[in-house]
């Protein structure tokens, strides 16, 4: 993550090794790299970094929205991918890499093109990696959560806090980040030879990306 604040006080907790870093930067991914070999590798690459940011339609986009959704999403990932392949590709027991991208990569909607964009990228490239480096001994796993409320997902979207409560007015229990967590937990711990290439959740209220209950 890049908040040293938050990763120390996580290192603290459970023993992590706590590395800011920002995977769009090619020095930061190599920094993290070299941090990781020398304290004996890894087997697992999980990527969560990402996010949304704008809700404009096409004919108000705005270039630097755009730049950093697919910056952050598509092209870090990519970076971490390539820097850590060598490293999972070595594991005895096999490697595994979790993306972790959305159902807005699946079905587009008004407002999200930049971000449906963007994770449907993500979602191709993932695919692919998968037909890539099965024969490597690399399970590769997606993880495509719907509607989850988090402290800043919207915000930062939607940049003010009352639009992006609105986003989960009278949905009863979102998808929590807790939630999500349990299932990337789970799909990167069963045995190696189980491979979970698509793990779609939403929350009950939502059950389609066009159909979410809220109650009033």
């Amino acid at each position: 993550a890049r908040r040293a604040d938050r990763l120390e006080a996580l290192a603290a907790e459970t023993g992590a090794i706590a590395v800011p870093t920002d995977i769009t930067e090619d020095d930061a991914v190599e920094r993290l790299l070299g941090i990781v070999a020398d304290a004996g590798g890894a087997d697992t690459l999980v990527n969560i970094a990402g996010g949304a940011r704008g809700a404009d339609p096409l004919a108000q986009a705005k270039t630097a929205d755009w730049d950093w959704m697919y910056q952050a999403n598509v092209v870090g990932t990519m970076k971490m991918i390539r820097a850590f392949l060598p490293l999972l590709r070595a594991q005895r027991e096999g490697g595994t890499v979790l993306n972790l991208t959305s159902t807005a990569g699946m079905v587009s909607y008004e407002g999200g093109a930049g971000y449906n964009a963007a994770k449907a990228a993500q979602r191709a490239m993932t695919r692919a990696l998968r037909l890539e480096e099965a024969e490597h001994g690399v399970r590769v796993i997606e993880v495509l959560p719907g509607m989850v409320q988090t402290e800043e997902f919207s915000l930062n979207r939607l940049g003010n806090a009352d639009a992006a409560s609105k986003v989960y007015d009278g949905v009863e229990k979102p998808l929590t980040s807790e939630d999500v967590a349990d299932i990337i937990t789970y799909a990167v711990t069963v045995p190696h030879h189980v491979n979970l290439d698509e793990i779609v959740v939403r929350p009950l209220a939502q059950a389609a990306a066009h159909k979410v209950i809220r109650k009033q």
